[in-house]
């Protein structure tokens, strides 16, 4: 059976990248809509960028290091990544306010930046999953996955099942409205 945290970050993975991906559809739209484009984002730096990746370097990275040393330099990237997330994501809302007060000249850059930090992200989410999540199944002891799980369990992603407070179910429920299916409920 897959341990909880293993589940939430799949989970959390997925949401994300179905953002992303609608975040690189949007964005090629003839006509952006800006105030989509802005809530994806404002959620990406929140969630993701405050939530999950935290949790990933501060509790599971620090296992990993210790019983498996071999691992290390991947984590270490990895926690590089993790911190220039914060940084990267503001660059993108950058890029996109610039585009939006500036207009079509704007454009090509904000393009640009959407899919060198699309491309980035799922290439991240993707070495993840493909090293460091087997990595953890292969080492990880019991009171490890016990200690790792009611962690990850207590912060999950609203977008994936967790529960949200009041201000953010606000913003997840515009972004539902604002966006087209499949992610969201907005105007095709």
């Amino acid at each position: 059976m897959e341990a909880e945290t293993l589940h939430i970050i799949r989970a959390e993975h997925d949401a994300l990248s179905a953002v992303l991906q609608t975040v690189r559809l949007l964005a090629r739209q003839p006509r952006p809509d800006f105030d989509a484009l802005r809530a994806m984002l404002f959620y990406v730096d929140e969630f993701p960028e405050r939530r999950h990746h935290p949790h990933e370097s501060e509790l599971l990275f620090p296992k990993l290091r210790a019983l498996a040393p071999q691992s290390r330099e991947l984590l270490d990237k990895l926690d590089a990544d993790h911190g220039r997330g914060e940084r990267a994501v503001r660059a993108l809302q950058h890029e996109l306010l610039a585009y939006e007060l500036l207009g079509e000249a704007r454009r090509p850059g904000f393009e640009r930046a959407v899919q060198r930090y699309v491309d980035g992200y799922l290439q991240h989410m993707a070495m993840e999953e493909r090293e460091i999540l087997p990595l953890a199944e292969r080492v990880l002891r019991p009171q490890d996955w016990a200690e790792l799980d009611e962690t990850f369990a207590k912060e999950r992603d609203p977008l994936t099942g967790g529960r949200a407070d009041a201000a953010y179910e606000r913003l997840f429920q515009r972004i539902l409205r604002l966006v087209p299916p499949p992610l969201g409920l907005g105007p095709a």
